[in-house]
């Protein structure tokens, strides 16, 4: 099946955060209070509760103060770190080639937070049971909320007025992405750069900027952290046999004192 894809077009995009406002609806999450950071009224940052943000980065760009907008959420990495460390299989690959999560498998262990290379996964822990759980973007693919199993866009691309975000074939994306950074660099923007082409071996969430990627709060060479595969690979099966050895002492720890104990009671009698 052809892979899917969005691309943001950050020269496109007026910051009207209609995209935040329609990912929330959909997904019935949480409202959260913003505060003043910078020069505008904007949440901090993406939380458990707010899994897409339009961020307003002020940077100098071609000689020039000005606000870059960036879409700041999952990035649907085909390296996906986070899929390569989760125990339970919460985090897997999409047919269509997003992250998708089933949260009612997640064990709240928060290695997918540790791993990923964009800081995406954000978690949240309950009060009452102490259970903690991640959230993030699923691009429209979590269960009983599936809008592409229904031939529907992702509710933030379909709430795009300008259409900055445009869902598609990834490969037709990448081809327009890179038209619009050639017409960017014909019109002076010689830093203008299509995002995830390449990046994690390619991002499902592309994005055509007019300047380099760390103007846009982006790390310009994302690794997969050699980290993750050691620890699944590694010290996750040695601490679950390490686990397994402590379980298995306490067993015969309990049938040794068991059975003393009743070699004791038959002397006694």
């Amino acid at each position: 099946m052809t892979e899917k894809a969005i691309l943001y077009d950050s020269t496109g995009c007026i910051a009207c955060r209609g995209c935040q406002v329609a990912c929330k609806q959909w997904n019935d999450n949480s409202t959260e209070k913003e505060e003043n950071w910078g020069d505008y009224p904007q949440q901090a940052d993406i939380s458990a509760g707010t899994w897409l943000k339009i961020m307003f980065n002020e940077a100098e760009s071609y000689g020039e103060d000005t606000f870059l907008f960036a879409r700041r959420a999952c990035m649907h990495c085909t390296d996906a770190a986070c899929i390569e460390v989760c125990p339970t299989g919460a985090l897997s690959r999409h047919e269509l080639g997003f992250v998708t999560y089933d949260k009612d498998i997640c064990s709240g262990c928060g290695y997918c937070m540790e791993f990923c290379p964009f800081g995406v996964p954000q978690s949240t822990r309950n009060t009452i049971t102490g259970i903690a759980k991640m959230d993030k973007c699923t691009l429209c693919t979590t269960p009983g909320a599936d809008r592409l199993a229904e031939d529907y866009e992702p509710a933030c691309v379909k709430s795009c007025p300008t259409d900055a975000l445009v869902f598609g074939d990834r490969d037709d994306l990448v081809a327009l992405g890179n038209q619009k950074v050639s017409d960017l660099k014909s019109d002076g923007y010689s830093n203008a750069y299509l995002y995830g082409e390449n990046e994690l071996g390619g991002l499902h969430v592309l994005y055509v900027l007019e300047d380099s990627p760390d103007k846009y709060g982006l790390p310009p060479a994302p690794e997969f952290p050699v980290t993750a595969t050691l620890w699944k690979d590694i010290l996750q099966p040695v601490g679950l046999a390490a686990g397994g050895l402590v379980l298995a002492g306490l067993g015969l720890n309990y049938v040794i004192a068991r059975r003393a104990k009743t070699v004791r009671e038959r002397a006694e009698k």
